[in-house]
């Protein structure tokens, strides 16, 4: 059998096993009516935006691939398009299981913590396998029909599209829904968190599955198919060092990576006691562990007498354990960095907003170190092939690390369920404690996002130099130069855009919300219904509205630098949004979850609890993360990678 068929057979596997655990959710059974009312708005919300969302997705993927059919070939045309639809594909899974698993996950905190925690792992395991099998299965297919990597970058594309639009246009709902519930809930009318009494609750629920399932998986989705595409692309030019083999590496190690990360899983379900973090954190180290030791025979099986690109998948695996723990201790409220952001907020928001942003700035040095040392390593190791394996080594047991990220947005509306269907206080106290372990693990998943985008956005910059045959590029050149400098405005603009787009959907929400509690009798009291369906059009037409300008300039720039200035500007362009990308990413992302928890923090308990003086200030600081972490933070991501494959798909045309 050719070696590219394992591949898709283990893809198979990988779905198989995703709709085996999708069965064993939807058997849970859900007694609570009220509860599944609840869940049943969620789901209804969630899937009206997804709809809407793809229609505008629709004309966007049918005029590019036309522009890509007319001006390069029709089969990357036809790439782009599948590369599309397998995107949309796995997001849809993830949310369709993600609102069925949350209601039945606060069911099952009912009987005990564990039965909670193994069916929001399983709704999260889902959405892992599904990204990584259909991401691996659709890249050995296209290779398998066409072998020629130029063409596949047309998948990449089709990917990371989908990707743009998902991650702003859910970044933008979900934090638009939640700064409006937070600011006039918790500040101005002093009711808790996902209180029923909230016009704004349903559509914050909506926005952590729009926002932390489907958009975080079409971020990683392309961050996965784009590292093996470009792996395999370097791997076709040194075949002469690596051997002929070497151009179907890539998909076997990400074979291999879906294996470890279904051994990981069992490792979870099999845990009956221990903390859940801890319990989630042994799936990924057994996965990565398992990685390790299947990935030297393979290798030396491939291309035999080159240890050295095993020692470069080595490095890209313990560089993205390095960024996830470093997170985890930035952000995490059990840890002193976290802990004095809420320190600050005795004295006030402006404080709390200042340590904040300090230790979002102070925490770039990890993941910077962590991915220089994987670049320097792996290229020593073996060269610019070995950097792709890092970057796919990096994202070979995404299976897992995506499970516990998406398990996250399952816990959390978990407990927001429980709180407004009134399963009492016992079955809220679990669901909680599920959701603040899904905070820290989807803190890491921003992290884990952001080190595999700066390193996959490396190594398809590099493939692009070598698509147009720059080996050197003159920093001194004045292209060059203007090149950098609009690289690192881009993401600068973007953001800002993002940004305030946050802030004109949330203006209308707390607006509405206002609005309710005063127009409406007994909303206060409990004995009226405020208007669930308002707030989730109000985040529904402001997210699709906002997020169509930021994509067009992401596809349009680099078209037009290298049109216009040629190359060698172009690599500058992405030099520049790779580095300033980089920084603010990790610096939004990290700022914001060390806000996020720092208001957790309080509300334990600590320094007066919630409604105290510092609570306040410390909800004003997390309504300015929010929108950092989960909207403009993780876009960023998929901006530098959308510019880069971008580049490379246009390469034929700048060569001509």
């Amino acid at each position: 059998m050719p070696l590219e068929f394992w591949s898709i057979i283990i893809a198979v596997l990988g779905l198989a096993y995703a709709g085996y655990l999708a069965y064993t959710i939807k058997k849970q059974p859900v007694v609570d009516e009220k509860a599944k009312e609840i869940a049943k708005y969620i789901h209804d919300g969630s899937m009206a935006f997804l709809n809407k969302e793809y229609k505008i997705l629709f004309i966007f993927v049918v005029i590019i691939a036309i522009l890509i059919g007319i001006f390069l070939s029709p089969k990357t045309a036809i790439v782009f398009i599948a590369g599309a639809i397998f995107s949309v594909i796995a997001g849809n899974i993830g949310m369709r299981i993600a609102t069925m698993a949350n209601v039945r996950t606060a069911e099952a905190v009912k009987k005990d913590l564990f039965a909670g925690l193994r069916v929001a792992f399983s709704s999260g395991s889902v959405m892992g396998l599904s990204v990584v099998s259909l991401g691996l299965l659709g890249v050995s297919l296209a290779y398998i029909i066409f072998k020629d990597p130029q063409i596949i970058y047309g998948f990449g594309f089709g990917a990371s599209s989908v990707a743009l639009f998902a991650r702003v246009g859910g970044g933008i709902y979900t934090k638009a829904a939640d700064v409006g519930a937070d600011l006039v809930g918790k500040v101005e009318a002093g009711i808790p968190e996902d209180d029923p009494r909230n016009p704004a609750t349903i559509a914050d629920n909506v926005g952590d599955n729009v926002g932390d399932v489907a958009g975080m998986g079409a971020d990683l989705f392309e961050s996965y198919v784009d590292s093996i595409i470009a792996a395999m692309a370097l791997g076709l030019l040194g075949k002469l060092t690596f051997g002929e083999n070497a151009v179907l590496l890539p998909m076997l190690l990400a074979a291999t990576g879906i294996i470890a990360a279904l051994l990981g899983n069992f490792v979870v379900r099999a845990m009956k006691k221990g903390k859940p973090h801890k319990i989630l954190n042994y799936g990924i180290w057994s996965s990565a562990i398992i990685m390790a030791l299947a990935a030297y025979p393979l290798i030396n099986y491939i291309i035999p007498n080159n240890t050295g690109v095993y020692w470069a998948l080595l490095t890209g695996l313990v560089s993205g354990i390095v960024i996830g723990m470093a997170t985890e201790y930035f952000t995490s409220d059990a840890n002193k960095p976290t802990q004095a952001v809420s320190n600050a907020s005795k004295t006030g928001a402006a404080t709390n907003i200042i340590a904040g942003l300090a230790l979002g700035m102070i925490s770039t040095w990890v993941p910077v170190a962590a991915v220089c040392v994987a670049i320097f390593l792996s290229f020593k190791f073996a060269g610019l092939f070995g950097i792709a394996i890092a970057s796919v080594g990096m994202l070979s047991t995404l299976g897992i690390t995506l499970a516990t990220d998406t398990y996250g947005p399952v816990a959390d509306n978990a407990a927001g369920i429980a709180e407004m269907a009134g399963m009492g206080q016992e079955t809220r106290e679990r669901a909680e404690e599920l959701d603040a372990v899904g905070n820290t693990t989807a803190a890491i998943g921003k992290g884990f996002a952001i080190g595999s985008a700066a390193l996959t956005a490396l190594v398809l910059m590099v493939s692009f130099g070598q698509a147009v045959n720059l080996n050197t590029v003159n920093l001194l050149s004045s292209n060059v130069l203007i090149g950098l400098f609009i690289g690192g405005l881009l993401p600068c603009i973007f953001s800002a855009m993002t940004m305030k787009s946050v802030g004109k959907a949330a203006m209308q929400m707390v607006e509405e919300v206002r609005r309710q509690f005063k127009e409406i009798p007994g909303i206060m009291e409990g004995t009226a219904k405020p208007d669930y369906k308002k707030c989730v059009d109000i985040s529904t037409a402001a997210a699709l509205q906002q997020m169509i300008l930021p994509g067009i300039i992401a596809v349009a720039a680099p078209v037009l630098v290298g049109f216009i200035l040629g190359t060698e500007s172009l690599v500058g362009l992405l030099a520049g949004s790779l580095v300033t990308g980089f920084l603010l990413a990790v610096i939004m992302a990290n700022a914001g979850g060390a806000w996020d928890n720092a208001k957790k923090y309080i509300e334990k308990g600590n320094l007066g609890g919630k409604g105290s003086d510092p609570h306040k200030a410390a909800v004003v600081g997390d309504t300015v993360g929010d929108p950092f972490k989960d909207t403009s933070g993780p876009a960023l991501n998929i901006l530098i990678k959308l510019m880069a494959i971008v580049s490379l798909v246009i390469a034929p045309l700048l060569i001509l």
